[in-house]
Order: structure tokens, then sequence, then C-alpha cells
């Protein structure tokens, strides 16, 4: 058994956050929309969106019976509104090929529509207490710091990391599940990508960046992402007036939303094609756009 076991169950025994998705009580399908908002984004924008997520459609089934642009609306401005499509169609598949119940199998999970590797293994490891290796960017930065010595993990996940995680992964089904969210919330809390609070941290005294003297990362640039004046914002400003509308939205009103017309057009051409947006016909002249 690791060294790192005991200290980090510990920790997360005693200083783990109380979210919904977390609770006994949760169900499956409450864990598969958190992994699906969670990414990129952080946890007190989800929890709202969930809570009400949940409400209106506590079920796979309750929410494929309902239309892909409810889900749309729904999800609001989280950001990454296409994961709302994906998970409509998840939840279609799981009511077409498991009967409307979240399939606790790995691979099944992965034959979703939507749903790659790291929500394949969170949602198996979280709401069915199956032992995966669960990577996120928090796992990643842990693991990096405290085995590897180096500041922060590279962009993408290496066999090398992979082949760390397993072999970090307790025997017992319920403490690797266990295990796997307890490292990340130590990413989330303590861990932190900036300004890690070291002295809270129960392994710091294993750490092997922390023993090395906390050198700085010195890998391949890491992109800084920018918002102001993308095509993301630009999509997001046009998604928003039709999310934010009764019925279909005429062009013109998309105009006043965005003045640069060739960005205007290749964001709404990318809403179209992406289909979070579809365009109504209406005999008149002027398009006019709606949620599917």
């Amino acid at each position: 058994m690791s060294e790192l076991h005991a200290p980090v169950l510990g920790w997360y025994d005693e200083h783990a956050r109380d979210l919904p998705w977390r609770r006994t009580s949760a169900s499956a399908w409450s864990v598969m929309v958190s992994e699906f908002m969670l990414q990129q984004t952080p946890v007190n924008r989800v929890l709202p969106v969930h809570e009400a997520w949940l409400e209106r459609w506590p079920t796979p089934a309750a929410l494929a019976a309902d239309e892909p642009g409810e889900a749309v609306r729904a999800w609001g401005r989280l950001g990454y509104p296409r994961r709302a499509l994906r998970l409509h169609a998840a939840a279609s598949a799981i009511v077409a090929e498991h009967g409307g119940e979240v399939p606790a199998d790995k691979e099944a999970l992965l034959a979703l529509p939507g749903v790659g590797d790291y929500t394949a293994a969170a949602v198996a490891s979280f709401a069915f207490g199956r032992r995966h290796v669960v990577l996120d960017t928090n796992v990643r930065r842990v693991l990096a710091r405290t085995v590897t010595g180096v500041e922060l993990p590279g962009s993408s996940v290496t066999r090398a990391e992979r082949d760390l995680a397993t072999s970090l992964l307790p025997d017992d089904e319920a403490t690797a599940a266990t295990w796997a969210v307890a490292v990340m919330e130590l990413g989330a809390l303590v861990c932190t990508a900036t300004s890690p609070s070291c002295h809270r941290c129960p392994v710091a005294d294993r750490c092997a960046w922390r023993a090395a003297g906390h050198p700085a990362y010195d890998g391949p640039a890491r992109k800084v992402q920018t918002y102001a004046g993308t095509d993301r914002q630009c999509r997001g400003r046009l998604l928003g007036v039709v999310r934010d509308s009764e019925g279909a939205v005429p062009g013109t009103r998309l105009h006043a939303a965005w003045s640069e017309t060739a960005q205007r057009e290749r964001a709404l051409a990318s809403l179209l094609a992406d289909g979070l947006l579809v365009r109504v016909e209406t005999g008149e002249a002027e398009p006019r756009y709606a949620l599917p």
C-alpha cells in the first residue's frame, strides 16, 4: 500500500466538500450530469445549474423525452454548450440501450455519445465504486508534484502518467474509488495550480516537488486562454440571444448582437454546423434562427 494512501484518505474524510453528486443518496445520473457540467467549469457555477437540471430532468428518460434545444436553454451560461447536446444524446442512448439506467461498466459508458475515457472512468468510479484510474487536471497535478517532482504535468496525458496512477490505485474497489475522488479534491482545494497551500497538505512531508525546493515548470509553453473578442465569445453572444428569446429570432437581432460581419457569420455557421441552432424557413426574406 502506498505511503500516500492513509494521509490523503484521512484528509479527504475530514475536508471533503459536501457536493450533491457526492452524497450517498446521489443517483448515477446525478454523477453523470455533474461530470459533463464540470468539464472546464468551476464547481460554484455548476451547483445551481446541476440542481435545476436534476429537478427538471431527474432521470435520463426525462431528458431524452424533451427537445435537445431545451437542454441547450437550461445549460444557460455554463459555457461549451455542445456539452448539453452530448448529454441529451447520451440520455437518449441510455434509454434506448440500457433501459433508462446509467450503465456501471466503463466500456458501456464509453460507448455513449459524448463520453470519453475520463468521464467513463469517473462515472464508473464515483457512481458505482468501481476501481479505475481517474485522471483529471487536479489529479495529474497532485501526482506530478508529489511523486514526479515537477510543478505541472504536460498538456496531455502520457503513458507514464497513466502507469503511475495505476500503480497507486488501492487494490480494494471501494477504497480505490474514494482514493480517486480524494486526490482530485486535494488538487482542487490544496495543491492548486497557483499558490498551493503546502502547509495544509497531508503529504507535504512526502512531496518530491517540495523536497526539491519547488522548481518552476520548465516544459513547453502552456496555452493561455483568452475570451474577449474571440469566435467563442461571439458564438456565446449569438446563442444567448436565441436562448433567451421565445420562438425563432430574426437575423437582424443577431446582427445587432455582434457588429463584426465576417466573425459573426463564421460563428453563426459554426453554431448551425454543431446543431446548437437551426435555421427556420418562414418564407420571408430575412432568415430566422431557433434552438433545435
